[in-house]
């Protein structure tokens, strides 16, 4: 998260101060599959892997500056590329095998891992392709990931538009907050920056066709062409989850550029019935599974993590607690809280600026609307400096808290629509929480990360999910991430995922 001096609000934290992520990181080298006729035996990538660059895309391409264009913003607001040599080979191995058997053999496809706990896979046009580590988590076998990614290779091949403002998301009103109360500032549209990017729904038509497309390329390259109407009841099946639970992978954004239904999941599975009965083609489980093993899964260090209702940042030794029925989205600028109801918060950091006051700070022109007869500088329970004031715009109610540590200044920004009763109760709910970590609080906080583990003889669904660090519904997520339906349990011998912090 980037973060600003009281006396210049488009100045950013001196690179020596510990960040909130949440800078654009070093993008890296994408993993690049320049494979015209590739040999499936053998491939992957190393360090003679070509960068990505233009002189290495088909000079026919027109659409080739639109994607090389947009591939920079699809970086910062999705956390950069993941970087691990095991899921790439894999990722690699699957979209060699598809490119041999695609319509357009010589044509390029560039495909990077990106860092989020989102679900999502996109493409872009020019071939750009993109898969994230929440949806490798999520997926169970070679064949599923071959399905997605032959899905949107069939966008790229149809010159499918996919790029366009979405409509605002489920994070609207924490924009709104932004805007209404950083105005036009720098500042502003910094904070503004990730959400500006939105990949547009496809149209029914061009899923189906996608689909259709996919599953073909997925089933001609030998892979098992149920797996794609399996994964879309793995996606529903995680959409219902999503619905009752503030859950790790952050949110469903697959979902909502790829929407799902009972008549596509059995329109898929009428295009496989032409390579045969179920049981036909390689799953690849074994293979995949090994191949993500020690996947990060969840928030990163330097974005903080999000453990249920709780943020934390070991970092900058702070956390916090939001209420029951709150959604913490962990953003590349900012933590932004939806709920409860209709109550929105936005939580960053600046600096402040030497022999500064809280209170002056707030009076410093940063805030629209600001109430300054309403300014109290006043304590945290645990002791900070903190000072809280009200403002106003339109037709949003604003709750400002600002709490000092050190030449830190954190920011809990909450709105409301005029009239709602829930705004005071929320914003002091939140900040009351507010605190420095512990050493020892510090040290124990890892990274969660998916284990790979072999079933034991007397091992139950109940037991191994009584090893996951996922917090509430562990026994619903372990058969969600394990593809396992109601009542089935996993044999022994066989691998399943966990979730761990070890």
């Amino acid at each position: 998260m980037a973060t600003h001096s009281a006396s210049n609000a488009d100045r950013y934290m001196p690179a020596r101060k510990p960040q909130m992520s949440w800078l654009a990181r070093g993008c890296g080298l994408a993993l690049l599959l320049a494979l015209q006729g590739c040999v499936l035996g053998d491939l992957g990538v190393n360090d003679s892997s070509p960068s990505l660059s233009s002189s290495f895309v088909r000079p026919d391409d027109p659409q080739e500056a639109l994607g090389a264009r947009e591939h920079p913003l699809v970086l910062a607001k999705y956390g950069g590329e993941y970087r691990n040599e095991e899921a790439e080979k894999v990722v690699a191995l699957v979209v060699g095998r598809l490119i041999s058997v695609s319509d357009d053999p010589s044509r390029v496809f560039k495909i990077t891992i990106l860092n989020t706990p989102k679900v999502n896979a996109f493409a872009l046009p020019g071939g750009y392709l993109y898969v994230t580590r929440g949806l490798l988590a999520l997926a169970n076998d070679s064949a599923e990931l071959a399905a997605v990614i032959a899905h949107e290779m069939a966008h790229v091949s149809a010159n499918h538009a996919i790029l366009r403002q979405e409509k605002l998301s489920s994070s609207k009103v924490g924009e709104e907050v932004v805007h209404e109360v950083l105005g036009n500032s720098v500042a502003a549209k910094v904070a503004l920056a990730s959400n500006k990017l939105k990949l547009a729904d496809f149209s029914r038509e061009q899923e189906l066709q996608a689909d259709a497309v996919g599953i073909r390329m997925t089933g001609n390259a030998g892979f098992d062409p149920y797996a794609a109407s399996r994964f879309l009841e793995t996606m529903q099946a995680y959409q219902a989850y999503k619905a009752g639970n503030s859950d790790p992978f952050d949110d469903v954004t697959f979902l909502s550029s790829h929407p799902t239904t009972p008549q596509r999941v059995d329109l898929a599975k009428r295009h496989a019935r032409f390579f045969g009965a179920p049981g036909i083609g390689e799953q690849g489980k074994e293979r995949y599974l090994k191949g993500i093993d020690g996947l990060l899964y969840g928030d990163t260090a330097d974005e903080g993590y999000v453990r249920g209702r709780v943020f934390s940042h070991v970092g900058l030794g702070i956390t916090f607690t939001v209420p029951e029925g709150s959604r913490i989205d962990n953003q590349p600028k900012a933590i932004i809280i939806s709920g409860p109801g209709d109550v929105a918060t936005r939580f960053d950091a600046a600096v402040l600026s030497r022999r500064q006051g809280l209170g002056d700070y707030l009076k410093s022109g940063w805030i629209n609307g600001l109430i300054e007869s309403s300014i109290v500088e006043t304590q945290t329970p645990s002791g900070l400096n903190m000072a809280i004031a009200e403002a106003r715009a339109e037709n949003w109610h604003f709750r400002i808290t600002v709490v000092q540590i050190d030449s830190q200044v954190y920011r809990f920004i909450t709105a409301a629509p005029v009239g709602a009763t829930q705004l005071p109760m929320v914003s002091q709910q939140i900040t009351s929480t507010f605190r420095k970590m512990t050493p020892a609080e510090q040290a124990a906080l890892a990274p969660l990360r998916i284990r790979i583990i072999e079933v034991g003889a007397n091992d139950t669904v109940g037991s191994l999910a009584a090893r996951m660090k996922s917090g509430d519904d562990a026994i619903k997520l372990f058969r969600l991430i394990n593809g396992l339906t109601p009542g089935e349990n996993p044999q022994p011998g066989t691998s399943v995922k966990i979730i761990s912090d070890e």
